[in-house]
């Protein structure tokens, strides 16, 4: 077959790729490593052109034109599956709207109730047999490409090519338009560096993590600061199995922990959604035979994840009220990020035999008046329920490790009570009574 002639003949300006958005459609962007810049800064230039177009997004570090350009509304309307700090900033502004939403239903949700008119992605250029590599957001990305009815890609000569276990690659002949362009480098999204109170909640975990457990790390400092304790630790033939991949492995494939020679499923290699961090991270995953990527409906399912053997979920959550119910998406109705994988991988993990899923956050935060909060509340008011209660595992802070699988009301009380900050206990032990979720005789 003659690609390169293909090629030619769908190759269009940014400009004249955008025009295939109409009046009212639905517009599909991908994540924010797959942005794609050109098409974006395109589409905001034909502001007063349009109505009513409705943009989808997630993870997308910013900024995005078509959002910028009209922040009265009336063009672009954006909304986010979950969302960036940038993003975040945005629903601040009342800029941007959240989809509630699970990770692994997301390629449902597009095959059986979401209309797009004109889908948008970065890819890496294409190969010889006329494929264009999804790169580090594979596992995303098709569930809006698959049902667009039109498909235009924007060539990111700056991506890897992730290798991949299924959805990782496009075929020429399933695109409408090519887009060419210069890009700046990757977006960058540094480790952070963690704080005393994250190492002190990774410490906890660590007695709980076995040689050859396969691991899911979130993002932030915690997870960070697993990583560097565990590429510091004894423990040896560590797994991969992750939505999002982040310099943590890295970390721990440098230090020779990560093998990925235990796992019950995918043995000897890694797995992904997709991947965020920085270059060296990108570099590594080049064309790595040892990692693969697929959709986030299968690497976020439940059944598959229940298939792994001492599996370990690690992520943050926002607060815990006493019930053991856990937002880790706002802060009263202050919208911060999203469900995401987060009820995925505790679902999982139960599912795992010898599993363990541990929701972490510091047993308190300061707001910007200096005035010093407990994590752990009495009940939600407002706060977006993440985790249900009848699904909550363990729980870590620098205070210690609970486990609240099948305890009763009373039961989580006192062990979320003894491990939030000392000096808000007794106010703690007040509302439990108060909310006749203690007993009399639970310890002080």
């Amino acid at each position: 077959m003659d690609y390169a002639n293909q090629y030619r003949n769908k190759l269009r300006t940014p400009e004249e790729a955008v025009k295939a958005v109409k009046n009212g459609d639905w517009v599909e962007y991908p994540s924010g490593t797959d942005f794609p810049v050109l098409c974006d800064a395109a589409l905001a230039k034909r502001r007063d052109e349009l109505t009513d177009v409705k943009v989808r997004g997630q993870v997308i570090y910013g900024p995005i034109q078509v959002v910028e350009c009209d922040p009265e509304q009336e063009h672009f309307i954006y909304s986010s599956w979950h969302c960036s700090g940038y993003e975040r900033s945005l629903c601040d502004r009342g800029l941007c709207f959240y989809q509630p939403m699970i990770f692994r239903n997301i390629y449902w949700y597009y095959r059986n109730f979401l209309k797009v008119n004109v889908a948008f992605a970065c890819v890496a250029p294409m190969d010889k047999h006329g494929y264009f590599n999804c790169s580090v957001a594979s596992g995303l990305v098709r569930a809006g490409l698959d049902v667009a009815d039109v498909v235009v890609l924007e060539v990111n000569e700056n991506m890897p090519r992730i290798c991949g276990g299924s959805g990782e690659s496009i075929h020429i002949s399933d695109v409408d338009f090519i887009v060419e362009g210069k890009h700046d480098p990757m977006v960058q999204i540094k480790a952070k560096t963690p704080t005393e109170t994250d190492v002190k909640i990774a410490e906890n975990i660590i007695p709980y993590i076995s040689n050859g457990s396969t691991l899911q790390l979130g993002i932030g400092g915690i997870p960070d600061a697993l990583g560097q304790i565990l590429a510091n630790s004894d423990l040896k033939d560590l797994g991969m199995h992750t939505e999002m991949c982040t310099d943590a492995y890295l970390a721990l494939y440098n230090a020779g922990k990560l093998t990925n020679a235990k796992k019950s499923i995918h043995n000897g290699r890694g797995v992904m959604g997709f991947a965020v961090g920085t270059q060296p991270l990108y570099d590594w995953l080049d064309n790595n035979p040892g990692f693969v990527t697929y959709p986030v409906d299968y690497v976020n399912s439940p059944d598959v994840i229940g298939q792994i053997d001492n599996f370990v979920s690690l992520n943050g959550c926002v607060s815990i009220d006493l019930y053991g119910q856990v937002c880790s998406e706002s802060a009263g109705t202050r919208h911060i990020s999203g469900t995401g994988g987060q009820l995925d991988f505790v679902t999982g993990a139960a599912m795992s035999g010898g599993g363990k899923s541990f929701l972490c956050t510091a047993s308190t935060f300061t707001d910007k008046s200096g005035k010093t909060h407990s994590r752990i509340v009495p009940f939600f008011n407002g706060d977006i329920v993440t985790v249900p209660r009848s699904q909550a595992y363990y729980i870590a802070t620098e205070h210690g490790v609970v486990n609240l699988a099948g305890r009763t009301s009373w039961e989580r009380a006192e062990m979320l009570i003894s491990v939030a900050a000392p000096e808000f206990r007794d106010d703690l032990i007040r509302a439990a009574q108060e909310q006749r979720i203690w007993r009399k005789s639970n310890k002080r």
